[in-house]
C-alpha cells in the first residue's frame, strides 16, 4: 500500500470517528505512521486531504454516469439520488461538528471554494442534468430545474440525516427504494 493510500485510510477513519472539526493533521500523520511534513508532501492542507477522502473514499456523483437522452429520466434521477444519499449518510459524521463552529465553518467554506468543492456542487449537477433533459424535450419546458434539483438534494440530505440521527454512524445504507421514491416524487410533475 502506498504512503498516500495509508494517509487516506487513516484520515478516513479519524474523520469518521472524530469529524473534521476535531481531527488534526498530527493525529492523521501518527495514525498513518508518517511525519506531518510527509502528509503535507501529498496534501497541501487539511482541506485538500478532506476533499481527497470525500472524492476517493465515499460514494458520490463522480462514480455515476447518466447522460441526458439515455435511459429513463426517473431511473437516472434515482441513480443520482441514491449516490447523493449514500454520500450524505457517510459524510454527516465527518462534517457535522463544523456546523457548530462558525469560524471553522467559514474557513472550511473558503477552502472548499478555493479547491472547487462544496455542497452546492450536487445541486448544480442535478440541475444541469435536468436542463439538458429539458432541452431535448424529455421533461416539461415549464419545469424549474434549479428548484427541482434543490428539492431532491434537500430530501436526500434529510433522509441521510434521519438515518444517522436514528441509528448513528453504523446505520445501514439507505436502500435504493428510498432514492427511487424521492426521484419519483421529484420527476413525475416534470413529465
Amino acid at each position: 500500500m502506498s504512503t498516500r493510500e495509508r494517509i487516506l485510510d487513516a484520515a478516513e477513519q479519524i474523520l469518521r470517528t472524530r469529524g473534521v472539526a476535531l481531527a488534526t493533521t498530527k493525529e492523521i500523520a501518527q495514525a498513518s505512521k508518517v511525519s506531518e511534513p510527509t502528509l503535507y508532501k501529498y496534501f497541501d492542507d487539511k482541506e485538500r486531504l478532506l476533499l481527497a477522502v470525500l472524492r476517493e473514499r465515499l460514494p458520490g456523483l463522480s462514480r455515476i454516469s447518466v447522460r441526458p437522452g439515455e435511459g429513463d429520466v426517473e431511473d437516472n434521477l434515482a441513480e443520482l439520488a441514491h449516490a447523493v444519499l449514500d454520500f450524505y449518510q457517510q459524510s454527516i459524521p465527518m462534517l457535522g461538528a463544523l456546523l457548530a463552529d462558525q469560524q471553522r465553518m467559514a474557513a472550511h467554506r473558503v477552502a472548499m471554494n478555493r479547491h472547487g468543492g462544496g455542497p452546492d456542487k450536487a445541486v448544480a449537477i442535478f440541475a444541469n442534468y435536468l436542463r439538458a433533459e429539458q432541452a431535448i424535450e424529455r421533461i416539461n419546458p415549464d419545469a424549474d430545474p434549479d428548484a427541482t434539483a434543490s428539492l431532491l438534494i434537500g430530501a436526500c440530505f434529510h433522509e441521510a440525516f434521519l438515518r444517522y440521527y436514528s441509528h448513528g454512524p453504523a446505520a445501514a445504507a439507505a436502500p435504493r427504494a428510498a432514492a427511487e421514491a424521492l426521484a419519483r416524487a421529484a420527476v413525475r410533475p416534470l413529465l
